[in-house]
């Protein structure tokens, strides 16, 4: 019987080179939402709406029409279509079909887009990637151009005239019918699209933004001269307890706070004692549904305001304590924010990453905010009320839990600064290396939430001594008496009562000789406190390698800009060429440790919450076993041999830290 065999050729024919658009249609989970179109529609609009926010539009008309395409009209400059000086190609059919390209990359002074929605370079592209047919025609310069794709391939080339009488002069209409073997469900979700449109003209005062559906004939329009403020009202679910709090701040020429010129924020607050609570925050008009740094920037300035109030006029009971969220978790708002060069997280722009959103946001909130308190000192009061009653709401939450804790409370290490919150959920200790790193973690830390526990030299090996020799190393004593929970086994049930921190955060150099410690530690964790590791309370920190003195550019002020590591470096020095900086204009320092950081510098990079990048610690796909399996082979001391022979099969594949 013959039996089918599988190819086993493996040569250089077999790789497999995706040019073009091909990458997007293999894999368009990477570019886009694929449950329904409304993604790939949105980034037209996007488009639409930069050329508004450039001042350069006052109209976007979207149009579902019968035969299921959809259409994005605007009255901006339109699309150039003459041939672009280097690739030789017209422009309008190169932003339609190459990934990373547009006029948005071009941030220096006189660029096309000062703020729009973002540098990921996909946009309209992954539109025409997914599309059976998209169709654009462009109004600029007394010409009218036409051309039309085909799934991202040109199947209608450019055509020019000479625009007719009454034609109108300018702007872009965008004609696109989604493929709907790309997604699980060909329909756009009407709700989510009318609540598109309507924040784009919440956020755009006098620009006029339409939705006309053909099949029955309904057209819908917005226009909001309120902005913020009418749109919040309408969707708050109980009366505000105090006058809304909005303002709005932009960075002028002359700014000192390393801010570029036009970067800010419009905001519109309101606190209910009750009921749901809105919250949209947006960046350069893009929905951020997922919130980012931004947001977080907002939390921190609404924070430092009602905090510093409350102080001055002496309101805090004996035994309170605030927290952010105590205020925050109150707050209703929609938030604007401008920024020239923002990073989302992922291709969708849900999440806004860009640290310098939060000083940004916070900086401008929290001084218009302690001014208005102060000149509404009653309805300041009122405020304070409610944020005391939720920080004594969420103490005798905690304290509940702290009853069942037993009373017999070891003494805690001299060495351990500790924070002063109980709140597990809060609570996070940092292992630092050395006293001097512990010295700038203990002034740069959130002395309210982050203890600092910092460690003589590198930590024991201590993946084969035994459990009941271990407290006779003084660093492994001190960390098991600060953490709460005693060394256990796989198998054992250990008493978590007396935990401590919901968090356990290693953090050591970013050198090699950070690497060992931060190596040792995980090695004490994995192997003598296996269940601390499976529920999720240990972390590693990632402090920057490098910092990066940028000079002015464009619009940009001069900066300091960090990098993790080598990739992070470079990719830095490839953003300040392309806004315009000389080569070598720039200045890079390598951190030879933590304790060459100030405590402002390691608070921004490495121990904000909202800024900080902490990995999660687990066993991961592999299991316990397979863990195991591994660190005896790295740990062990009886296993040289095979350390060896790993060497010398992966040992291409190390950096050497010299």
């Amino acid at each position: 019987m013959a039996t089918g065999k599988k190819s086993t050729d493996y040569g250089e024919a077999s790789i497999r080179v995706l040019k073009g658009l091909e990458p997007v249609k293999q894999r368009p989970g990477m570019y886009t939402r694929t449950d329904n179109p409304l993604h790939v529609v949105q980034e037209v609009i996007d488009n639409a709406a930069d050329e508004a926010l450039a001042g350069f539009g006052g109209r976007i008309a979207v149009t579902l029409h019968a035969d299921g395409s959809v259409s994005v009209d605007d009255d901006g400059r339109g699309i150039p279509f003459g041939l672009h000086p280097e690739e030789q190609v017209p422009v309008v059919e190169i932003v339609f079909t190459r990934l990373h390209a547009g006029g948005k990359f071009d941030k220096g002074a006189g660029g096309a887009y000062s703020f729009s929605g973002g540098l990921h370079g996909v946009g309209v592209s992954v539109t025409n990637a997914l599309a059976k047919r998209l169709e654009v025609t462009v109004w600029r310069d007394g010409q009218a151009a036409a051309l039309a794709f085909s799934g991202g391939d040109v199947i209608e080339p450019l055509v020019v005239r000479k625009a007719a009488a009454g034609e109108r002069r300018h702007g872009t209409r965008v004609r696109v019918w989604p493929d709907a073997k790309y997604f699980e469900s060909a329909e756009l979700p009407r709700h989510e699209l009318t609540h598109l449109l309507r924040s784009k003209a919440v956020l755009m005062p006098g620009v006029i933004v339409t939705l006309t559906v053909e099949k029955s004939a309904e057209t819908q329009t917005w226009k909001f001269d309120g902005g913020l403020r009418d749109y919040l009202l309408q969707g708050l679910a109980a009366d505000p307890l105090i006058p809304l709090f909005e303002g709005a701040q932009y960075a002028g020429a002359s700014e000192t706070e390393n801010f570029a010129e036009g970067e800010g924020a419009s905001w519109c607050v309101a606190f209910t004692e009750d009921g749901a609570t809105l919250r949209e925050s947006y960046v350069n008009l893009i929905p951020t549904v997922a919130g980012g740094t931004h947001e977080s920037g907002l939390k921190d300035g609404l924070f430092a305001a009602v905090k510093g109030f409350v102080e001055m006029h002496a309101l805090l009971p004996k035994g309170v304590k605030l927290m952010p969220d105590d205020v925050f978790s109150r707050a209703s708002f929609v938030l604007s924010a401008k920024v020239l060069d923002p990073q989302f997280q992922g291709q969708i722009k849900e999440r806004l990453n860009s640290r310098d959103a939060l000083r940004l946001v916070s900086a401008y909130v929290r001084p218009a905010l302690e001014l208005w308190l102060n000149q509404h000192v009653e309805q300041g009061r009122k405020l304070a009320d409610l944020v005391i009653r939720q920080a004594q709401t969420r103490q005798r939450a905690s304290q509940k839990v702290e009853k069942k804790k037993g009373s017999g409370v070891a003494v805690l290490p001299g060495k351990l600064t500790d924070c002063e919150s109980r709140d597990l959920k809060l609570n996070e200790v940092f292992l630092v290396e050395g006293d001097s790193a512990g010295g700038s973690a203990k002034m740069g830390r959130d002395k309210e939430t982050q203890a600092v526990l910092p460690l003589r030299g590198k930590v024991l090996n201590a993946w084969e001594v035994e459990r009941d020799r271990l407290f006779a190393n003084n660093e492994i004593h001190d960390i098991a008496v600060a953490i709460g929970v005693d060394p256990h086994g796989p198998a054992d049930e250990p008493d978590f009562s007396g935990l401590r921190f919901g968090k356990v955060c290693i953090l050591s150099d970013a050198d090699v000789d950070g690497s060992h410690i931060q190596v040792l530690l995980l090695t004490l964790f994995f192997r003598h406190f296996p269940k601390l590791v499976e529920r999720g309370h240990v972390y590693v920190a990632k402090p920057p390698l490098y910092r990066i003195d940028a000079p002015a550019r464009g619009k940009r002020p001069a900066a300091k800009i960090y990098a993790l590591d080598e990739g992070e470096l470079e990719a830095a020095l490839d953003k300040l060429r392309k806004e315009g900086a000389r080569e070598g204009s720039w200045t890079i320092s390598r951190f030879k440790g933590l304790g060459e950081m100030n405590a402002e510098q390691l608070w921004e990079t490495t121990l904000n919450p909202e800024t900080r990048r902490l990995l999660p610690v687990s066993f991961g796909a592999l299991g316990f076993d397979a863990t195991t399996a591994a660190l005896t082979k790295l740990m062990g001391k009886g296993e040289a041999q095979a350390r060896r022979d790993l060497m010398e099969l992966r040992g291409d594949a190390v950096e050497v830290d010299v």
